[in-house]
């Protein structure tokens, strides 16, 4: 059982102690599931609710939190849940546990594995690909010809990384995502009948990347298909060929890029976010869920709806969509004092 002390917490916090300063701390938990022992956080308006009946032993609250309660101890700081992050990444941080080379995987005689490479049952990994220190692959991955992997890069299972991939270090791949799948394209001929056209190019992801499950990122037709250093990719979430994501931007759930496209560095997509291709954002930009962007953003701000406009904008639209039908009836009825006022006048 992990024992930490208030102390421990405090120091890598920078945050100040109020109430007993020999409490121990074993776990961390939500405010409202919070047991004897356990550490919890309070910073949105929204949880303070379960602040009185919280059964937390200590509480990371924002700077100048009003302490109602005596039996609880209190580190106060300027930012409560980065601070409670920062608790769990350094002693409740999940390891995985695998050494070694499992039997059942299969590595070719040309792949080139740094040191403490491990990998877990039915691994594939073909022709002259090459895989960097403490990289740890798990069961049923397949990693195809000349894919080169960084070191301390995570591969979960049945993830597929296909040929003449780039993965950087230090990324993180979920379960039962593909790396470099063939692109979308197609070309008619004369008979309307669609033709392949061949995805020749490959996929880099930079350091730092982290990647949900069942992600697909596609090949380019030439060149690359990129994702930046330190940009996290959710769940369900598709990215096209030739796409360029920037650095430390965040993709949310069921979200769809085409073809071409060009994201711009500490940009923020909401869930089901979809891009048209070849368009272009800027960077530091939030497009609110459920929205549709079918040309380029180029200022940074906020923008919400189908298609995307400026938060403000979008707003007012939104209250007139919502006042329709008064506008409607208003109307019917000035058009009827009209229509008398004609007749009146003959």
């Amino acid at each position: 059982m992990m024992k930490i002390s208030i102390g421990e917490i405090a120091s890598l916090t920078n945050g100040k102690i109020s109430g007993d300063e020999t409490v121990i701390i074993n776990n961390v938990a939500k405010i409202e599931e919070a047991a004897q022992g356990d550490l919890t956080f309070l910073y949105l308006s929204a949880y303070e609710k379960f602040f009185p009946t919280t059964k937390a032993s200590a509480i990371i609250v924002k700077t100048g939190f009003n302490k109602t309660r005596d039996d609880i101890t209190y580190i106060e700081c300027e930012s409560p849940e980065k601070a409670f992050f920062n608790i769990v990444r350094k002693y409740f941080n999940p390891k995985v546990n695998l050494t070694g080379i499992d039997s059942t995987a299969f590595i070719h005689p040309s792949a080139k594995l740094g040191k403490n490479v491990a990998v877990g049952k039915n691994v594939v990994v073909s022709a002259d690909c090459v895989i960097g220190d403490d990289t740890i692959i798990l069961h049923n991955s397949t990693i195809m010809d000349k894919t080169r992997i960084g070191n301390n890069t995570v591969i979960h299972s049945n993830v597929s990384i296909r040929e003449n991939s780039v993965i950087g270090n230090n990324v993180i791949i979920h379960n039962n995502s593909v790396i470099g799948s063939d692109g979308f394209g197609y070309s008619k001929n004369e008979k309307d009948e669609y033709l392949k056209i061949p995805q020749i190019g490959n996929v880099i992801i930079e350091d730092d990347v982290e990647i949900g499950s069942n992600v697909s990122v596609d090949r380019a037709a030439f060149g690359s298909t990129i994702i930046q250093r330190g940009s996290k990719i959710d769940n369900l979430v598709q990215i096209a060929h030739n796409v360029k994501i920037g650095e430390h931007t965040v993709i949310s759930a069921q979200s769809g890029i085409s073809g071409s496209t060009k994201i711009g560095n500490h940009c923020i997509l909401a869930g089901q976010v979809g891009l048209v291709g070849h368009i272009e954002i800027a960077d530091n930009v939030i497009i609110a869920a459920q929205s549709g962007v079918p040309k380029s953003i180029t200022k940074p701000g906020f923008y919400l709806g189908a298609p995307a406009r400026e938060i403000k904008t979008a707003q007012k639209l939104y209250a007139h969509y919502h006042n329709l039908p008064d506008y409607v009836k208003k109307i019917n009825e000035l058009q009827e004092e009209i229509k008398k006022l004609k007749e009146k006048l003959g």
